[in-house]
Parts: structure tokens; C-alpha cells; sequence
């Protein structure tokens, strides 16, 4: 992703947001939410602290995906990851997750916290080889939900 995509990227964001939390959550909260975290400024951080990659089709970009890089520990989180509605199923969600493990040469866990409720996501990443670790209740901008932990290990555990 390079500054020139900020725009599309918010788009891509706004329209799977809503074909995705639409009966989940509110839509003020879906709006706030999408308003902060796609906002310029945040933008240019993830951009400059992160591993954000487009997926494109024909030219066009249909979806993306935002890693965060390997910490001290060995892990790293998938915060986003979002595809146009008529491009789901077609295999850019994999190509996106591939690409983005491939860039995590020297991690061990990627994390990824899904709204619990958001089933789609869930199988998907189930299918991927991640592994539920818990499910709690926190507030997403504000509004009660239940966040799905997962891991998928890059590199096996290590015995005790």
C-alpha cells in the first residue's frame, strides 16, 4: 500500500464493514469506529509501523490486509483484513494471509481477534489453521461484544 491507496482502502473498509457487522453492530458504531481508524493520521501510522497489503483483481483492488510486525516476543496480530463482498470465496482472503505470514520470518504466533458473532470470519480463519484461544466480552467503541482470540503458530510450540 503506498498513500495513494488511503482512499480505497477506506472505501473497501466502509463497504465489507457494513455487508460484515450489518445485525452485529449499530451502525453509529460502525461509523465511528471506521472514522477514527481510517482516518489520515492513522492511516500514514499503519503505513509507516505496519505491513498493510492490497489485494487486487484485474487491476482493481478488491480488498487488503494489516499486519502488524514481529515483536520482541515473537508475535504479530492481523488487524484487519477486508474484502469487497462480491470478491469473498475467491480465494484473495488466502492469497492475503499467505502473503502477509511470509512477511513474518521471525514470528512464532499471529494473533487475530474476530467479533464472535461474525461467523464468516471465524470459518475462514478456522479453515486457515488458526486456533480459537478464548472468547471475552469487551467494548468496542463503547458497545458490549464478544471478541474471538486466535492464534495461528508460525512456527511450532515448543515442548515443555
Amino acid at each position: 500500500m503506498t498513500r495513494h491507496d488511503f482512499e480505497t482502502v477506506r472505501q473497501i473498509a466502509a463497504v465489507s464493514y457494513d455487508d460484515t457487522y450489518q445485525g452485529i453492530l449499530p451502525e453509529d458504531v460502525q461509523e465511528s469506529f471506521l472514522t477514527r481508524a481510517y482516518a489520515s493520521p492513522m492511516m500514514m501510522k499503519r503505513l509507516e509501523k505496519t505491513t498493510m497489503l492490497i489485494a487486487e483483481h484485474e487491476g482493481r483492488p478488491v480488498g487488503f490486509a494489516n499486519f502488524t510486525h514481529v515483536d520482541e516476543d515473537g508475535d504479530a496480530e492481523l488487524t484487519d483484513m477486508y474484502l469487497l463482498p462480491d470478491y469473498q470465496g475467491m480465494g484473495f482472503g488466502t492469497a492475503l494471509l499467505e502473503a502477509g505470514i511470509s512477511s513474518l520470518e521471525d514470528g512464532h504466533q499471529l494473533f487475530v481477534y474476530v467479533d464472535s458473532l461474525n461467523e464468516g470470519a471465524r470459518l475462514f480463519y478456522e479453515k486457515q489453521g488458526f486456533e480459537l484461544l478464548e472468547e471475552f466480552d469487551e467494548l468496542f467503541e463503547g458497545y458490549p461484544t464478544s471478541t474471538a482470540q486466535y492464534v495461528y503458530y508460525l512456527k511450532a510450540p515448543a515442548l515443555v
